[in-house]
């Protein structure tokens, strides 16, 4: 018996070692030690009960995928000269002039509505998504269930988690079956649910929001995000600038909502290349070009873009996009 037991020991070693043995299976998160606090707090925000919430992240899995990635995003792996490469490319300035013409009537109509301008939404969609062919291949339950529970350096993805739950429930939608990005952003142009909560609008009077087939709801969606954040209708974003002397470094890149007036980063040695009045919020941007150093004052609109995605590099290249597209 001893002989035998040893055997089937050896046995089930290698077969480990060949990887045929039997992985234990990973238990999803309504088995995660802070299930009972993530419940608790769903049903006090949003009165969804916890057997909803156990339902749902039963189906969820961990993605390590989702760990990795969300360690390494483009904006600070990057330098703006190969970042801009990504998405000022022929082929997004082209199929963004195609999505312009496709929607000119939705586009005008959330223009005139909303006061931002159309290729400012067309290409907020075509960095986002290349004008909705590329909305994510994560499940949102996944992404976001793995990001909540195991990546607490960011306790915000626990909020959009919640957040998420409330809007299948209000949108009558299957939580397991929504596709999104790696950090849970989804439709055209990549809401994360509490965004989509509280900006996403019926864009064509059908009693729905749907962000990811239907583009009269992404488009005036857009729209609405940035009139809510405080789009200037008719104003600039930004314009390139010289830079003399030393007093200019403790403006540069110091915050993105302005606190310097245009006239006081000229008196820094800043000095525009179009006429700006001296009592315009500003802010002195420094970007890597691809022959050095690159000055830009952003006016108060440039901050707007950074209000949907914080990195100025991002801001610049939906600015640099609707200009291509508005030629």
């Amino acid at each position: 018996m001893m002989r035998l037991s040893r055997l089937a020991g050896i046995a089930s070693s290698v077969l480990t070692l060949w990887g045929l043995a039997t992985s234990p299976v990973l238990a999803a998160y309504d088995q995660h030690p802070r299930f009972n606090e993530f419940s608790q707090e769903l049903e006090a925000e949003y009165q969804i009960p916890a057997s909803e919430a156990q339902k749902w992240l039963s189906q969820s899995k961990k993605l390590d995928s989702v760990l990795e990635t969300i360690q390494r995003p483009a904006e600070k792996s990057k330098e703006w000269h190969e970042y801009r490469q990504i998405f000022l490319t022929s082929k997004r300035i082209e199929q963004g002039k195609d999505f312009l013409k496709k929607y000119d009537d939705l586009l005008t109509e959330a223009q005139q509505k909303y006061g931002v301008k159309k290729e400012i939404i067309a290409a907020i969609i075509g960095v986002e998504t290349f004008y909705g062919q590329r909305q994510g291949r994560y499940r949102v339950l996944d992404s976001l269930a793995t990001l909540a529970f195991d990546y607490p350096k960011r306790p915000l993805f626990w909020r959009e988690l919640k957040a998420f739950f409330a809007l299948a429930e209000k949108e009558q939608l299957d939580p397991a079956v929504i596709k999104g990005s790696y950090a849970g952003a989804m439709g055209y142009g990549q809401f994360i649910p509490t965004s989509y909560l509280s900006y996403a609008v019926d864009g064509d009077g059908d009693g729905k929001r749907d962000l990811w087939n239907n583009p009269a709801d992404a488009i005036h969606s857009v729209a609405n995000y940035f009139k809510r954040h405080g789009w200037r209708d008719g104003e600039p974003v930004t314009q390139r600038v010289r830079v003399g002397g030393d007093q200019y470094q403790q403006a540069v890149n110091d915050r993105r909502k302005p606190k310097w007036t245009a006239g006081e980063l000229k008196a820094l040695g800043v000095t525009p290349t179009q006429a700006i009045s001296d009592d315009k919020p500003a802010t002195l941007i420094r970007l890597e070009g691809k022959h050095g150093a690159e000055f830009w004052l952003g006016e108060y609109n440039f901050y707007v873009i950074t209000r949907y995605n914080h990195s100025r590099m991002y801001a610049m290249a939906v600015y640099q996009l609707s200009e291509e597209l508005a030629k």
